[in-house]
């Protein structure tokens, strides 16, 4: 950044950063800022922002002068479009432009005009110039250029540009690129490529496609959450859902089908891994409230718009039809769309299908397709094992989802019943979502769970299943708001768990005190009517578990909603099923 971090406080700037994809704001690449301003500020100052932004841009002959503004409540964001050699220099061009804007509202000179910025533009656009040109790499842009003529997928990133995709890809050197005469073009194709997002099931979905894409004898790669993984191969542990993890898949030269788990915050933080329309298609599982609060992202219809950055992504969307959130942004569609469904007299659903279109849903205990106007039984869910025989309504979903992504990709049928039949919710498949021990006649169910959406699934999931006693342990991260804690605690008490522990998780506190998180789902139990000697207390996930194989009799269920432990709290329950 060109101001120091008191001048950006006093303009309101919290976040300047380059988008290397499709984003938020808009298709295609350049720098945003993020800046708190008031509801009656934003206009005008977004207004400022632009008069200076275009007096700069011609002075410098930038390439470019497309521009975004989203308004979210208490700031504004707002972009400037920029060349991927150039993504440094944008920052400063655009943060520049709002202290311009900043200082015409100081100065009561709002809404601005050209000339009041007409001396402040010379002044900057020499150091501004000097920036652009020592970042510039004219190969790259020539490359990119020339993927782009040879339909061919470029990517880059600070260290690396790649073209192609797999098997078909090749990556140099930012600083060692060659020049795209001396590149062989045909040798440089496609993969088939499906990128998933959503708030719940992304994980368990990208899971399901990975047995699906085996059972074809294809190697599938995935970037997700948990891990990078080509094959049966881990590459690397963590969390790789955002475009860095997307691009190490890509460019993998085994990867022969990607499978890409988006997560919100690489799509808020960099926009997406692939230019517009690379991907063979997109899924939206479902969106529901989480990390509200974080990127400027305030509600649910905010994050709805954060999940849909995705359609631009695919040649395909499918979309959820008992998600109110992508039913009432269906309009933005731009491709075809694919519906699935728990419902088959899903009015959406029945239009759709009437028209012809393709979609996915339950209907008497079977999971059913139509494509082209031709619908047919797949599969019972019964032979699904991941569904619980049908307990697992969420999981029916996810099968659904992954049945139309695999489609869309041009799998097989054989390989996807195969791969629906194969997939188990076990530590080895699925570890850690929705796993199954039998430990001295009592059921265990250990699921990732920590959202009130999820939460509300596995309830329901668990009232359906048949038990003497329920015990469920529940805990959150730090960065959650306060009434997002306490609904935690309200959805296990609504479940009718007999006993609830309440777990810490010191490595996930992220800003609260040690005990504090812990006190309010205490004392939410407490109002909401809970008995105080229905609730018991663990320092840690582990000691949660403990707690309540301790407590467990032959025929009780027992739901672990574990995070931060998981392989810890896996282990001992291998150790004693």
């Amino acid at each position: 950044m060109t101001e120091t971090q008191a001048e950006q406080e006093l303009h309101g700037l919290q976040d300047s950063r380059r988008l290397t994809g499709p984003n938020v704001l808009a298709d295609f690449p350049g720098a945003v800022i993020d800046a708190a301003v008031t509801a009656e500020e934003a206009p005008l100052l977004a207004a400022a922002w632009e008069v200076a932004l275009h007096a700069l841009l011609e002075k410098l002959r930038w390439p470019s002068t497309r521009t975004a503004v989203r308004h979210f409540p208490g700031g504004v964001s707002l972009l400037v479009e920029g060349p991927m050699d150039a993504l440094y220099a944008a920052t400063e061009i655009n943060e520049w432009a709002w202290a311009q804007a900043v200082s015409a509202q100081e100065r009561g000179e709002l809404p601005l005009a050209a000339e009041s910025v007409a001396a402040a533009v010379p002044q900057a656009a020499p150091a501004l110039k000097a920036s652009w040109r020592e970042e510039a790499n004219p190969p790259l842009l020539r490359l990119q250029r020339a993927a782009e003529r040879h339909g061919v997928v470029f990517l880059t990133d600070d260290d690396h540009a790649s073209v192609g995709l797999g098997a078909h890809a090749k990556k140099w050197p930012v600083d060692s690129l060659p020049e795209a005469g001396d590149v062989n073009w045909e040798h440089h194709g496609r993969i088939p490529v499906a990128m998933i997002t959503g708030t719940n099931g992304k994980t368990t979905t990208v899971r399901i496609l990975r047995e699906m894409v085996l059972a074809a004898d294809k190697v599938p790669g995935l970037s997700s959450t948990d891990w990078l993984m080509v094959g049966n191969e881990i590459l690397d542990r963590g969390d790789w859902s955002g475009p860095g993890g997307a691009r190490n898949i890509l460019r993998d030269p085994r990867t022969e089908i990607a499978l890409l788990e988006t997560a919100r915050g690489g799509m808020l933080r960099r926009g997406l891994a692939l230019p517009a329309g690379e991907a063979d298609v997109a899924l939206v599982t479902n969106i529901a409230e989480d990390h509200l609060g974080e990127w400027g992202i305030q509600d649910l219809d905010m994050l709805a718009d954060t999940k849909f950055i995705i359609r631009h992504a695919g040649k395909r969307l499918v979309l959820n039809a008992d998600d109110a959130c992508s039913v009432a942004r269906m309009e933005q569609c731009t491709v075809p769309p694919t519906w699935f469904s728990l419902d088959a007299e899903s009015e959406l659903l029945q239009r759709h299908r009437a028209a012809g279109g393709h979609a996915a849903w339950l209907q008497d205990g079977q999971l059913w397709w139509q494509a082209e106007g031709d619908a047919r039984a797949l599969i019972a869910v019964t032979e699904v094992p991941v569904t619980m025989a049908g307990a697992a309504a969420h999981n029916i979903a996810n099968a659904l989802a992954a049945v139309a992504v695999a489609f869309a990709l041009g799998l097989p049928e054989d390989a996807i019943l195969k791969g629906l039949r194969n997939f188990r919710s076990d530590p080895k498949d699925n570890p850690g979502r929705l796993n199954r021990f039998a430990i001295d006649g009592a059921t265990v169910l250990v699921d990732f769970a920590h959202n009130p959406h999820g939460l509300a699934a596995l309830f329901a999931m668990a009232k359906a299943m048949p038990a003497k006693r329920r015990l469920v342990t529940i805990g959150q991260a730090g960065d959650r708001s306060d009434e997002a804690i306490r609904e935690i605690a309200l959805a296990a008490w609504r479940s009718g768990a007999d006993r609830i522990v309440i777990k810490e998780q010191p490595t996930h506190l992220r800003g609260r005190e040690l005990g504090e998180i812990p006190r309010m789902l205490h004392q939410t139990l407490l109002e909401a009517g809970c008995p105080e000697d229905r609730i018991g207390h663990a320092d840690s996930e582990l000691e949660a578990a403990k707690q309540a194989l301790e407590w467990a009799q032959e025929g009780d269920l027992l739901l672990l909603l574990t995070l931060d432990q998981r392989e810890e709290v896996l282990e001992l329950l291998r150790s004693q099923s």
